[in-house]
């Protein structure tokens, strides 16, 4: 996940600032001017950021959520971000959060589900980073840790969560061995990057047979000449190009 990012809705905050301080909150009158001012987004990101800034609730607000308190401290920022974003925030230590993302999570967790949520992501997220080959903790603890974070995953009413802990549970000798051993699938993957690459810069340029062939040439030029080698023609007078990025 990537931490939240500038919106195009920066620029134009001062200005909506000052509407909702002279009582405006009509967030399709304020997304109209915002138009003409030059703001290229669209409607929905002003009237996100609007309904977590007015003051009093808007007429169709659902009378359940007429009474939610308002969090201390709430940042602007919170309105804009994208689930994604919103993801990212609620994996990641409290102690990593800047003030604006902390009152974020405060605000998003307000709902009983994405507390329970956010609580058993972090605790799996900080198991999974803490499993290094570096890391000195023993085997038994990471897996005693595991167990109990699986037990409360089950029974924790979130069915997302217990769907994923069900699945974890189908799979659970891979993924021990994934938290206690030093083996990486990472040198496949880069296998399977190059196959990949090469099949994209190839299509609808060539058949099967020419496809083949560059494959096999490519892994020749690896392994006799190495990354930095330059391709020249080969014997069939095929050219490699774009393979040596």
């Amino acid at each position: 996940m990537r931490a939240p990012g500038p919106s195009r809705l920066d620029a134009f905050i001062p200005w909506l600032e000052e509407q909702l301080i002279s009582g405006r909150e009509n967030a399709s009158a304020l997304y109209r001017e915002l138009r003409e001012r030059g703001y290229p987004g669209g409607s929905r990101q002003v009237h996100k950021w609007v309904q977590t800034q007015r003051v009093t609730p808007a007429k169709t607000t659902p009378p359940c959520r007429r009474d939610l308190p308002p969090v201390p401290g709430q940042a602007a920022a919170s309105s804009r971000a994208s689930p994604r974003q919103l993801a990212w925030l609620l994996l990641q230590p409290a102690a990593k959060l800047d003030a604006a993302q902390k009152a974020t999570v405060a605000q998003i967790e307000q709902d009983r589900e994405v507390r329970i949520a956010g609580g058993l992501a972090r605790r799996f997220t900080a198991l999974v980073r803490a499993s290094g080959v570096a890391h000195r903790r023993s085997v038994v603890s990471r897996l005693a840790t595991l167990r109990r974070w699986l037990d409360r995953a089950k029974t924790c009413g979130v069915p997302a969560l217990q769907t994923f802990a069900t699945g974890v549970q189908q799979d659970l000798a891979s993924i021990e061995a994934a938290l206690t051993t030093s083996w990486s699938n990472g040198q496949t993957e880069g296998h399977v990057n190059k196959l990949k690459l090469l099949k994209r810069q190839m299509y609808g340029r060539a058949r099967f047979d020419l496809l083949r062939r560059r494959l096999l040439l490519a892994s020749s030029f690896h392994t006799k000449c190495g990354r930095t080698s330059k391709p020249t023609q080969d014997q069939t007078g095929v050219l490699l190009p774009f393979f040596f990025l």
